[in-house]
Parts: C-alpha cells; sequence; structure tokens
C-alpha cells in the first residue's frame, strides 16, 4: 500500500475536511508515493517514538496531535520539534496528524472516551457549524430516478439518521442549442422543450468533488445546470465533545472514583461537589474550556474535559461538576481507537500500537 491509500482510508473515518482552521493536519512529513512497511499510531510524535518506528519496522506514522503545529523557519534541530523532524526525514518515516479531523467525529475521541466510560445514548455535544450542502439541478424526467440513486450511492441525502433523501418537483426546461452543441435532446438551432425534475438533495461538505463528478459522469446533458449552496442544519455526526448517560445514576463521589478507575488517573481536578446525583455526562477530550457553557446547556451533571484554568471552575456557577481529569489522560485511548478502527477496515494490514508514554505531565 502507499501512503496516498492509507491517507485516503483515514480520510473515510475522519475526513480533514472537518478539522479545526487552527489546526494542522493531514501529510507532515514524507512522500504520498512511497510504499509502507507498518504503520505505528501513537498519540504524539517524539523522537522517542520515531525510534519505536524504527525499531518495529515502521516507516509511517500515524499521530493524533501534529508536531508541525507552528510554522517551521529552519531545521537544524534546535528544540524537540526540529530534532523529531530531522530524525523522521533521516529514516525515512513519514509523519501524519489526524487531531481535530478526528475531535469532531461522531466515532472519534470523544466516542472512545464515552465507550471507555461506558456512557450510552451518545450525542455529539457542539455541532460544527455549515458541514451540510445541498444540490438543485434538474434531468429528463425519464432518467430523474437514475440520476438520483447514483447521487445516493455516492454517499448524497444522508440527513441525521435518514438515506436517501430528496426533493423533486416536475416541470419543463427549454432551450435552444446553437451551431457548436452536441444536444442529447432535442435539435440544433431549434427551440426545445423537455418535461424536467428537479431535484434537491443535500449532502456533507467534504463529499462535494465527488457528488459534483458523480453528477456530470451520470447526467445525459452535455451542459449540467446545478446549484450548491450551504445549509444551517444542525449535523448530528460532525462537532466537538459528547453527551452521553451512565446506565445507572451514581453519587458525585461514585462518579469520580468510577472516573479514575475507568480512565486509570490517581489524581482528579474538580468544581465544588453539589450533593447530586450523576446521570448525564457531558465529555470533550483535551481542552475543553469552551465547551463548559455547552455542557451546561446541554443539561450534563458533569463536564469531563482537561486543561481548566482557575477561573473556569467559577463557571461551574453551582449547577454542574466540572472535573479535569489531565490532556493526555482525557486522550489516553485514542490511539486503541484507532488501531482497533483501521484493523476492522483493513485486516491485512499491520497497524502497530506504540507502546511509549508520550505524557509530558508527571505527577508526586
Amino acid at each position: 500500500m502507499l501512503i496516498k491509500d492509507l491517507i485516503n482510508h483515514i480520510e473515510d473515518i475522519a475526513p480533514l475536511n472537518y478539522a479545526e482552521d487552527f489546526d494542522n493536519v493531514g501529510l507532515l512529513v514524507g512522500d504520498k508515493n512511497t510504499k509502507i512497511t507498518n504503520v505505528l499510531v501513537t498519540l504524539d510524535t517524539l523522537e522517542a517514538v520515531v525510534d519505536e518506528a524504527i525499531a518495529k519496522n515502521c516507516n509511517f506514522i500515524l499521530s493524533f496531535h501534529p508536531i508541525i503545529f507552528k510554522g517551521l523557519k529552519s531545521l537544524t534541530g534546535k528544540n524537540y520539534v526540529e530534532r523529531t523532524v530531522l530524525k523522521a526525514i533521516k529514516n525515512n518515516i513519514a509523519i501524519f496528524a489526524i487531531h481535530t479531523a478526528l475531535d469532531n467525529d461522531i466515532n472519534g475521541v470523544n466516542a472512545m472516551l464515552c465507550n471507555q466510560l461506558q456512557l450510552i445514548n451518545q450525542n455529539i455535544l457542539i455541532p460544527q457549524k455549515q458541514t451540510i450542502k445541498k444540490l438543485t439541478t434538474y434531468a429528463p424526467k425519464n432518467e430523474a430516478d437514475t440520476l438520483r440513486q447514483t447521487l445516493f450511492k455516492a454517499g448524497a441525502g444522508q440527513i441525521g439518521n435518514y438515506s436517501n433523501c430528496s426533493f423533486n418537483v416536475n416541470g419543463v426546461g427549454t432551450y435552444n442549442a446553437n451551431s457548436n452543441a452536441n444536444p442529447s435532446k432535442g435539435s440544433i438551432g431549434t427551440d426545445h422543450n423537455e418535461s424536467e425534475t428537479q431535484i434537491t438533495i443535500t449532502f456533507e461538505r467534504h463529499l462535494e468533488s465527488k457528488i459534483l463528478a458523480t453528477l456530470f459522469k451520470n447526467h445525459t446533458y452535455e451542459e449540467v445546470a446545478y446549484e450548491i449552496t450551504t445549509i444551517e442544519n444542525t449535523n448530528q455526526n460532525i462537532g466537538m465533545g459528547m453527551v452521553a448517560e451512565l446506565e445507572t445514576q451514581q453519587s458525585e463521589t461514585e462518579f469520580l472514583n468510577y472516573l479514575k478507575d475507568k480512565m486509570k488517573v490517581s489524581h482528579i481536578r474538580h468544581s465544588q461537589l453539589l450533593n447530586k446525583p450523576i446521570k448525564k455526562v457531558a465529555v470533550l477530550g483535551g481542552s475543553g474550556s469552551f465547551a463548559i457553557q455547552a455542557a451546561k446547556a446541554a443539561g450534563a451533571d458533569v463536564f469531563v474535559t482537561s486543561d481548566l484554568k482557575y477561573h473556569d471552575f467559577f463557571q461551574a456557577e453551582n449547577n454542574i461538576l466540572l472535573v479535569d481529569i489531565g490532556h493526555y489522560e482525557s486522550e489516553q485511548y485514542t490511539k486503541n481507537g484507532l488501531v482497533a478502527i483501521l484493523t476492522k477496515k483493513i485486516p491485512n494490514f499491520a497497524f502497530i500500537l506504540s507502546k511509549t508514554n508520550t505524557n509530558p505531565v508527571k505527577y508526586f
């Protein structure tokens, strides 16, 4: 398998189109036409991880966090970022980062966190806006159903828990083809009326090029009339964080102990206990202070995240329990989840789980 082939599989799991604007995702180091030996999956790419890749004959590192986040003005090895990149280049090892593309996927980081906590009824906490587009096109009435079905097969027509969704209106289209045209209906130089169906169909933003390619390939008209707009409907499959539920409600102390056990953490920072039962749980792996208000609006009893600052805890305002379990700790099972998904998707290929602990934070 070539690197570019694996990238296509990765994008099927978490399209890079949905990564946050501030992020740096995709192929950071390497040639996409290189043949892959084995793939090492890690949370962070550090020098020790590159050493592990060398030892395990992996020439592709799939990293959650990007090692290159800010622009590099030189490659002299003066810091850990440059040393890691230099070592990867010298050993012909590619580095690919998935980060917020996986954060925003319904089966990504936060689903993995929910699954680790055995939470049910999982839903996106903060749906990403403007991720649904609408195609409007026109086809001869007797060809409309065939065209519609090909668009469905390409991924159009998905709305939440529904598929093959479209709206159709019959009418009459008119045109007059000039001498340079090659009309599939009607004759050159003659006004032509055609019974047509207007097809309106939605699709997720990352599928736009595929949907248009399908439209042009399967439409019989030489000139295809179409329009694409962005709609404001909430996308239930793309966004940050999750809100879910415990099978059985717990007291706050029971939940904190449960959280420590399931997430294998020894220390937890939290806001004031409210002596209220815990049933609805909001989670956001990584830095999640920006989602505190969303968790409260969702009616969560507790919000589990990381990197909360002193003043962030005041936002609890006696109506939610805020819990900080640590950045690494909140995302630690992401690499396990990625290996499981990729192994299932490509069972005859070697995806190796990195054994390197990249957590820079130590506790005394």
